[in-house]
């Protein structure tokens, strides 16, 4: 018989809500998380080292329960699946049925426990046969995607498009589905969430109460108010009441990463009270470290580790052997400084508390991984002016809405360089090379811009500008752009007057080589402070440092090459000789 946890699910010990299950102190004691209890007795227990979801009940009449409902649609379990997922479980257990014995060294010399992680998988293989078929075959594709891994059926769907990822999904077991949703990219699997919605939102209501709190809130935010208040419908009173209350954190903040999936024990508890608690628990989807441990009104008392607590007296109070000041964060911290945090200092999981130090949830270090990653690039198409939240797979609507605003921007902001130019049009026309070395100046100096607006929005991320650093910077920056710009001054001045030389031999055109030698250095002198100080003052302001901080440069970075190098060439006509 296998027991199996299921996600969202709590058991009140002491008028505390303890969210872990047996099958998570399993995982911690290192015995994996499905667990053959018919031998525990034996002193024989095999451990499963994969993560088996499925609760497999033996009938009396030996058969297995694979499952139960959800709304139309049928828990399935394929049996290759699951033998597949443990190796040589299935013959170990038959050898020990028969009597046998089976040895260590046997059963290790032909198992399949060690898996390639840079190899791609069977499933993965299968997979991508099904796909590369003339046809697809969506039954088989689904029965495929749900063997495997929630990360690589969340690939698969992004794969195969919008329309199909509902229709597999919708066939799909409930469990299977709800954790390859929680892998997708926010916006594809908003969109299906938001098809399975119309088609059934009983179903769509079945995956999201599956999911870890902080996914579903995650998933859930991005959703239309009626969508939303249509899916928590469908939802029990308690979760609904759950979910509403994450949904009231902005996006941004510790309150909007944290879940409420936790483990936490009254302090008025022994280690021995604490150990049984957890393991009459229910299971959770993650593998807790930590014990938290809280007073009669919830509040934060300390923290115990799980090895302190099973190597602890039973006898002893969970609060003696707990840590006594435990680092902790408020709800309304932003995301930036939450991830910071994590980055000073490696913590691992830290405790969401409120202003009376009670606690509500915790972030957990995968968690901040991926707002860190989101973070970087969500600046990284800020920078261009593109939407913030804009993926590949985001429909025409919304890449129209979040490109649009600033291609109309970005419209008026080259109109400048275009007036510049248009006041020189006489000196463009009498010296041809002046045509030619305009576009080199201006790209010169919006690359060299580039480079020190990357640098200084790195530093900005990593928290590296402190307050009062910004003249420094500023400086440093403008010696670099002197130095750079006075290089490639140099080089562009050599090329010019060479080539002037030995096409116009006798003229003082090569002359033009300096004028091209002092504005490519000034120009580059100016992109570089400007890259610098664009994301310094937007900051010093309360704005966005990466807001269409590209499209601004570039303006000013073209309009200073152009004015620039068109200026000097009109003020030097006469001394070029090419006046009236």
């Amino acid at each position: 018989m296998y027991y199996a946890a299921t996600l969202g699910q709590t058991t009140a010990v002491d008028g505390i809500s303890l969210d872990i299950s047996a099958g998570e102190v399993f995982g911690l004691l290192g015995l994996g998380r499905s667990v053959d209890v018919d031998r525990v007795g034996h002193g024989a227990l095999r451990a499963r080292g994969v993560r088996y979801t499925r609760r497999m009940q033996e009938q009396p009449d030996g058969t297995h329960d694979h499952g139960h409902e959800h709304g139309h649609r049928h828990e399935r379990e394929h049996p290759h699946d699951y033998e597949h997922r443990h190796g040589q479980g299935h013959r170990h257990d038959h050898d020990h049925a028969h009597g046998g014995t089976p040895s260590p060294i046997e059963d290790n010399a032909g198992n399949e426990a060690v898996i390639d992680a840079v190899e791609r998988t069977p499933e993965d293989k299968r997979v991508d046969e099904l796909l590369n078929a003339i046809t697809v075959d969506l039954p088989e594709l689904t029965e495929a995607v749900e063997q495997q891994e929630a990360p690589d059926a969340a690939e698969t769907l992004e794969q195969i498009g919008e329309e199909k990822a509902f229709q597999v999904i919708e066939e799909m077991e409930t469990e299977s589905a709800a954790d390859a949703l929680a892998h997708m990219h926010p916006s594809l699997a908003v969109s299906v969430l938001e098809d399975l919605i119309e088609e059934d939102p009983a179903y769509a209501g079945q995956l999201i109460e599956e999911m870890a709190p902080d996914d579903a809130t995650d998933l859930l935010q991005y959703l239309g108010d009626d969508s939303r208040d249509r899916l928590l419908g469908t939802l029990g009173k308690v979760e609904a009441v759950k979910f509403r209350r994450l949904l009231e954190y902005p996006e941004r903040s510790a309150g909007g990463m944290m879940t409420t999936d936790y483990l936490a024990v009254r302090d008025s508890m022994t280690v021995r009270e604490a150990i049984e608690a957890i393991r009459r628990a229910e299971a959770l989807g993650e593998d807790w470290l930590y014990v938290f441990v809280v007073d009669w009104r919830g509040r934060l008392q300390g923290r115990a580790t799980m090895r302190a607590l099973l190597l602890a007296n039973p006898a002893q109070k969970v609060v003696e052997i707990s840590e006594k000041r435990v680092d902790a964060v408020k709800p309304d911290v932003g995301r930036d400084e939450v991830a910071r945090e994590f980055e000073k200092y490696d913590y691992l999981v830290l405790p969401v508390v409120d202003h009376d130090d009670r606690m509500l949830g915790v972030i957990t270090v995968d968690d901040v991984v991926d707002a860190i990653r989101q973070e970087g690039t969500e600046d990284a198409q800020a920078m261009v002016g593109a939407g913030r939240g804009e993926a590949v797979f985001s429909s025409v609507a919304d890449k129209f809405r979040g490109r649009l605003p600033w291609l109309v921007v970005n419209l008026f902001t080259c109109s400048i360089s275009a007036v510049i130019i248009l006041q020189f049009n006489e000196v463009i026309g009498t010296i041809a090379i002046t045509g030619i070395s305009m576009p080199v100046i201006a790209n010169q100096a919006g690359t060299a811009g580039q480079q020190s607006l990357a640098v200084t929005m790195r530093g900005i991320v990593l928290n590296e500008v402190r307050d009062g650093a910004s003249p420094g910077i500023l400086r440093r920056e403008a010696m670099v752009g002197v130095l750079n710009g006075s290089m490639c001054g140099l080089i562009v001045a050599i090329v010019v007057i060479v080539g002037e030389l030995i096409a116009h031999p006798g003229t003082n055109l090569w002359l033009l080589g300096i004028v091209a030698g002092v504005a490519m250095a000034c120009a580059l002198s100016v992109g570089t402070f400007v890259g610098a100080g664009l994301p310094l003052l937007a900051r010093r302001v309360g704005a966005d440092p990466a807001t269409a901080a590209t499209i601004f440069l570039t303006t000013i970075t073209d309009a200073v090459s152009f004015l620039m190098f068109l200026g000097l060439a009109t003020i030097l006509t006469r001394w070029l000789q090419l006046g009236h």
